[in-house]
C-alpha cells in the first residue's frame, strides 16, 4: 500500500545534513533489486541512509541536495524515481511516479530516474564539493564518478580543479548516532516486539527440536507481533554451536542437558532490536552452566550500572572485561591477575569480542567509536564520550571451546552471551529490552 504522507522528520534531517556543508551537493542512491536466482529477487530493503533522508522505499532512485544560488544557505531536495508503468505495476505493484513522489515525500522537485544524468551535470555547476558514499554500488560508483569527470572535461582549459569528493559515511553517521524522541519510540517498539518473541520462545523450546524450527518460531513471533522484517539473520545455536560467535547454519538438533543461545531481533519501521538470551534446552542449568551464566550476567549488570553521560564509551568494555577476568581467575580457567590477563590478551581465549555496538537503523549502526582528542598535536584518537540519545547494545559473553583441552570438561561446549539494548538518558540508561527475562531463576521458571 502506498503512503499518503511521510512524517516531517525526514525533511528536518535533510535540512540538518545540508547545513553541515551548505556549499556542497549531496547525492544518495537507493538500493536496487538483487537477483536471487533466475528471475527471482531477494526481498527488497531500502538503503538505510537513503530511507533516513526520504522515507522512500522504491528501488532505483536518487536523492540530491542542491545549493540554491539565489538564496545562500538554502537548498533544493530533488528526488529521482521510477516512472509510472502500468504493465510493470501489474507484476511488481503500484509506483509513486514523479508526481506522486513530490506530493507524498516533501521534496522540492521530482523527476523520473532517466533524467538523473542530465540534471546531475547541471547541479555540478553549483559547487566544488560532492558528498557521495562510494564503495556500496558497483553500478552507481562509475556512473556518479563518470558524470563528475564528464563535467570536468566539458570545462576545457578553464584551469578549474576537479570536484572534491567527500564520503557521506561520517557526516551522516554522526547524525544517525544520536536518536531523536521519534526514533527512540520506534526502537522501543522493535525492542518490545522482539522481547515478547524471545519470551514466548523460551516457553516452547523442547529437546529434539531443530535449530531451524526454533528460528522459525521466534521469527514468526516477531513478525506476528508487529515487526515488518528481521533486523539481521537469526543465530540459533545449541550446545557447542554457541561457542561460534556468528553461527548461522541453524541446522543442528537440540539436546537435553545442553544450552541454547539465541541472538535475534526484529525491525520496526527501519529500526532494529538486537537481543541475545541463553536458556537450557531442558528444564534447568547444570552447575557448570550456571557458573558461567551467572558470571556473564554479573558482568553485564556491572556495565549497565555505570552507563551515563560523560563516561568514555570504552569504559563499558573495560568494566565487562574486569568482572569476567576476575571470575575466570577464581574458576581456575586463567592464571595471574585481572590486569595481566586483560593487557596480555589472554582473556580473549574466552571473551574474544567487544561488549557492544551502536544500534539503530542497522544492527551495527553508524557513528564513530573513537574521536580525535581536542587540542592534540599531532592528532590523537581516544574513545568518544557517552552522551544522551546514544543507543547501543551491552553484550558480554564467555565461550569455552570444544577443543580446548586445558579447560575442565564440565565447561567445554558452553557459550553464553547476554545482550540488551539501551538508550542513554540524562541520568543513566533505559534498558529497551527489559521485557525478556535474563535472571537464571526467571528463565528456569519459564522452562518448567
Amino acid at each position: 500500500m502506498l503512503k499518503t504522507q511521510v512524517p516531517s522528520y525526514f525533511k528536518k534531517r535533510r535540512e540538518k545534513l545540508f547545513q553541515k556543508n551548505p556549499e556542497a551537493v549531496f547525492v544518495f542512491p537507493s538500493n536496487s533489486l538483487l537477483i536471487r536466482n533466475d528471475d527471482v529477487h531477494y526481498p527488497f530493503r531500502q538503503d538505510s541512509n537513503f530511507y533516513y533522508l526520504t522515507g522512500f522505499e522504491e528501488p532505483d532512485a536518487f536523492l540530491v541536495l542542491v545549493p540554491e544560488r539565489s538564496k545562500p544557505g538554502s537548498h533544493r531536495s530533488v528526488l529521482f524515481v521510477q516512472d509510472r508503468n502500468p504493465e510493470r505495476e501489474i507484476w511488481d505493484g503500484e509506483r509513486y511516479g514523479a508526481e506522486g513522489a513530490r506530493k507524498v515525500f516533501g521534496v522540492d522537485e521530482t523527476y523520473v530516474n532517466t533524467e538523473f544524468d542530465q540534471k546531475f551535470l547541471e547541479y555540478l555547476k553549483h559547487t566544488d564539493t560532492v558528498f557521495y558514499r562510494w564503495g556500496n554500488s558497483a553500478e552507481n560508483d562509475p556512473r556518479v564518478f563518470g558524470l563528475i569527470d564528464r563535467y570536468r572535461q566539458s570545462l576545457g582549459r578553464s584551469g578549474r580543479s576537479a570536484h572534491r569528493i567527500e564520503d557521506t559515511k561520517q557526516i551522516l553517521g554522526e547524525m544517525r548516532l544520536f536518536k531523536s524522541t521519534d526514533e527512540i519510540e520506534l526502537l522501543r517498539k522493535a525492542a518490545a516486539y522482539s522481547a515478547a518473541a524471545h519470551t514466548e520462545m523460551m516457553k516452547q523450546v523442547k529437546p529434539g527440536m531443530g535449530e531451524a524450527q526454533v528460528a522459525a518460531m521466534i521469527e514468526f513471533e516477531m513478525i506476528h507481533r508487529g515487526c515488518q522484517r528481521l533486523g539481521y539473520g537469526s543465530i540459533v545455536a545449541g550446545g557447542k554451536n554457541a561457542t561460534c560467535l556468528h553461527y548461522v547454519a541453524n541446522n543442528d538438533t537440540l539436546r537435553d542437558g545442553e544450552l541454547l543461545l539465541i541472538d535475534a531481533g526484529g525491525e520496526y519501521d527501519y529500526f532494529t532490536a538486537d537481543i541475545t538470551r541463553v536458556l537450557p534446552v531442558g528444564r534447568s542449568f547444570s552447575a557448570a552452566q550456571a557458573e558461567i551464566y551467572d558470571l556473564v550476567l554479573a558482568s553485564q549488570m556491572a556495565c549497565l550500572s555505570i552507563i551515563k553521560p560523560g563516561i568514555p564509551y570504552s569504559k563499558v568494555h573495560e568494566t565487562a572485561s574486569t568482572v569476567l577476568a576476575e571470575g575466570l581467575l577464581s574458576m581456575g580457567l586463567l592464571k595471574g591477575t585481572a590486569k595481566d590477563v586483560i593487557e596480555s590478551g589472554a582473556i580473549k581465549r574466552f571473551f574474544p569480542h567487544g561488549t557492544g555496538h551502536f544500534l539503530g537503523m542497522d544492527v551495527h549502526d553508524a557513528g564513530l567509536y573513537r574521536v580525535v582528542k581536542p587540542g592534540s598535536t599531532p592528532p590523537v584518537e581516544e574513545s568518544r564520550t557517552v552522551e544522551a540519545g546514544m543507543v547501543f547494545t551491552v553484550e558480554p559473553g564467555l565461550y569455552c571451546q570444544p577443543g580446548d583441552r586445558e579447560v575442565p570438561e564440565k565447561y567445554r561446549n558452553i557459550g553464553v552471551r547476554i545482550e540488551d539494548d539501551i538508550v542513554v538518558t540524562s541520568q543513566g540508561c533505559e534498558i529497551l529490552t527489559s521485557g525478556v527475562p535474563k535472571e537464571r531463576s526467571e528463565i528456569e521458571a519459564l522452562r518448567r
